[in-house]
């Protein structure tokens, strides 16, 4: 475990990955430097790099590759790709690691970096990147009597391959689907795969462009879903997939244009998985969960809980040989995918899900939503969160069926349940609600515990 705070050096090295401004916080020296204290962190021989199409990124990427060749690593280069495709790289290639730079779905003037080592298993501030952030202060990284080489690795059509043998394409209709990257790099991906599914793709927002002239690429954003559901009604598409930046996450529209929570989709992708695989573990968050049960026990399948957040996913994924894991907040996790977070497998799948249920994605949704309605998270701008958890579970404790802490409170009242976190960054609480099969019961325990938990929206 740590023990110094992350970001103690500097204040863009996150819990997970660093998130700068460019270049007042990262420039080149600093990526440089980082790519050096990288090797010297995990005494790293093959290390896999790739980019997003943020206009600092060719520069940055540049400038760390070199810093991991002058610390005598090899450098396999995938140039411009998505997270998932460095992920691949260093499962596949059996490398010591990667780095991707991405700032994701930050504004234009951000960039960053994400870390893996081998297996694709993450780098957070536990697990070694407090101590990159530290190796990089310190100017411990030497550079190598022999410097490391640079190859580039051409493995995209590998990749489509992979992917292609994860489903049955065999088993699709000729659906027609919206696809929006948000000018990320995702339709790089989406263009292979056209080539070898009988789809039809309505393009729009779709080549890489760093000037991001459509906004910022996060379909969580109400104003940026606009324009995915208006194409879906206007192509009489099947549904709409939208991606963040690096891809890593992915979002889902029905046929009527309407923008699904992510809690949906992880029962949904956990039914079709079962379905091809009998009998195994299927992750979880403890946000939202009664939905994601019944469907996994249905399809015959076993569910285990974890904490939300990718490092705890994927953790747990490992320790339970689970077949898939699925977050509310479009991550979703795959075992034949070294466990890792995959933005392409989640609508391949839903695909041959739609097309072997024939039924529309919506009817799918709604049958779910009926049976389980949820509020979606809800954020609560409060003076002490602390207090205010403290007092919910005072509140509601001679009430509740069953009291949890795997993440934050979760409390079950039987026809209903509610849980509730704080956020690490700020004084902000976040809640969900779920009951079974009554909308009604669902708006006014929301509406209660709101009331209680007061703050501001």
């Amino acid at each position: 475990m740590r023990s110094t705070p992350m970001g103690q050096y500097y204040p863009f090295f996150k819990a997970y990955d660093i998130r700068a401004r460019v270049p007042d916080e990262l420039d080149a020296d600093m990526a440089r430097r980082i790519g050096m204290a990288f090797v010297a962190e995990l005494e790293a021989k093959t290390v896999v790099v790739g980019r997003d199409m943020r206009l600092s990124s060719p520069e940055l990427a540049e400038a760390l590759i070199d810093g991991l060749t002058t610390a005598g690593a090899d450098v396999l280069d995938i140039g411009l790709a998505g997270t998932e495709e460095v992920y691949y790289g260093v499962f596949s290639q059996a490398a010591d690691g990667g780095v991707m730079v991405t700032a994701s779905h930050n504004p234009k003037d951000y960039n960053g970096l994400k870390f893996v080592r081998e297996q694709a298993k993450p780098i957070s501030a536990d697990t070694g990147l407090a101590d990159i952030e530290r190796r990089v202060h310190a100017g411990e990284a030497q550079k190598a009597d022999a410097p490391g080489a640079r190859h580039t690795l051409d493995q995209r059509d590998d990749y489509i391959a992979f992917l292609l043998a994860q489903i049955k394409p065999e088993n699709y209709k000729p659906l027609k689907i919206v696809v929006n990257p948000g000018n990320g790099c995702a339709g790089l991906v989406v263009d292979k795969l056209a080539d070898k599914l009988a789809f039809e793709f309505v393009r729009m927002q779709f080549e890489p462009d760093g000037e991001l002239p459509n906004g910022v690429p996060n379909p969580l954003l109400i104003e940026n879903r606009e324009a995915t559901s208006k194409a879906v009604r206007e192509a009489g598409a099947d549904f709409g997939v939208a991606w963040d930046g690096d891809f890593d996450r992915c979002f889902f529209f029905d046929e009527r244009g309407e923008f699904i929570e992510g809690y949906y989709i992880v029962g949904l992708i956990a039914q079709m998985l079962l379905k091809m695989n009998p009998g195994e573990a299927i992750v979880h968050d403890p946000r939202l969960i009664w939905n994601t049960l019944d469907q996994v026990e249905a399809a015959g399948g076993r569910a285990v809980e974890s904490k939300s957040g990718h490092s705890f996913m994927k953790q747990v994924m490992r320790e339970s040989d689970a077949l898939y894991g699925g977050e509310m907040s479009a991550h979703h996790y795959f075992r034949e995918f070294s466990y890792a977070d995959n933005g392409h497998l989640p609508w391949l799948v839903l695909a041959q899900l739609i097309s072997e249920a024939g039924k529309g994605l919506s009817t799918l949704v709604e049958e779910r939503i009926a049976a389980f309605p949820a509020s979606g998270e809800i954020n609560r701008r409060v003076d002490d969160a602390d207090a205010v958890m403290a007092d919910m579970e005072n509140h509601y404790a001679d009430a509740a069926e069953s009291i949890e802490h795997v993440d934050g409170l979760s409390m079950n009242f039987g026809d209903w349940r509610f849980n509730l976190r704080m956020s690490n960054t700020e004084p902000v609480i976040r809640l969900n609600v779920e009951a079974r099969g009554d909308k009604q019961l669902l708006r006014e325990k929301t509406d209660e515990l709101l009331t209680r938990i007061g703050g501001t929206a």
